[in-house]
């Protein structure tokens, strides 16, 4: 693979998943989920515990601030999620490693066990401060207090404040592009 011209040894993004079927565009102008698409992210399982536990496979996450520590992730407010980071007032991350594509697409289907049943097929252990599941083999985790919530369209932006965090020793990340699943190899990188 060539970046700015530089040959790499190893490619940056492997894809871990057949490309989806090609859609027919309805209109000249794309839809957003089409340019959304074009977004590369890291996953992320957000998880709520207490009595309405929940997890979900999320992709709308990112950092906010140092200082507080602070990040947001945006969940539609007709999902189960929303109802279980509002009943505990936290929710944690688990920031998924490249063999984790199984676990994400596991906590994307709506068919798993509601409450906290859905966690006994997988490795998890309750957060320190929150007791949110955290997930085993995880890139990372953060456990957060909810700070404030924002009405956004459809959605909710739950903004929290970063009370526990660590990392795991996994390295590659496992990052979401065009409807599928690739490995980030972080020891290749893109040259300019």
């Amino acid at each position: 693979m060539t970046f700015g011209g530089e040959p790499s040894e190893r490619p940056v993004v492997t894809r871990l998943n057949p490309p989806p079927p090609r859609r027919t565009r309805l209109s000249e102008q794309a839809g957003l989920r089409e340019v959304m698409a074009r977004f590369a992210t890291g996953i992320t399982v957000l998880t709520a515990g207490g009595e309405h536990g929940h997890g979900m496979t999320a992709n709308a996450f990112s950092s906010v601030s140092l200082e507080p520590p602070m990040v947001l992730c945006c969940v539609s407010r007709a999902a189960r999620m929303h109802a279980a980071i509002e009943a505990a007032g936290s929710f944690a991350v688990s920031i998924l490693a490249t063999d984790q594509r199984e676990l994400a697409r596991y906590f994307a289907d709506w068919r798993r066990p509601a409450g906290l049943a859905q966690f006994d097929p997988v490795d998890w252990e309750p957060g320190p401060r929150t007791g949110a599941p955290l997930l085993g083999g995880s890139l990372a985790w953060l456990e957060c207090e909810l700070s404030r919530s924002y009405e956004a369209g459809d959605h909710s932006i739950f903004l929290g404040e970063v009370v526990s965090s660590s990392c795991g020793v996994a390295q590659d990340a496992l990052v979401f592009y065009g409807g599928g699943y690739y490995h980030f190899d972080k020891q290749a990188r893109a040259t300019a």
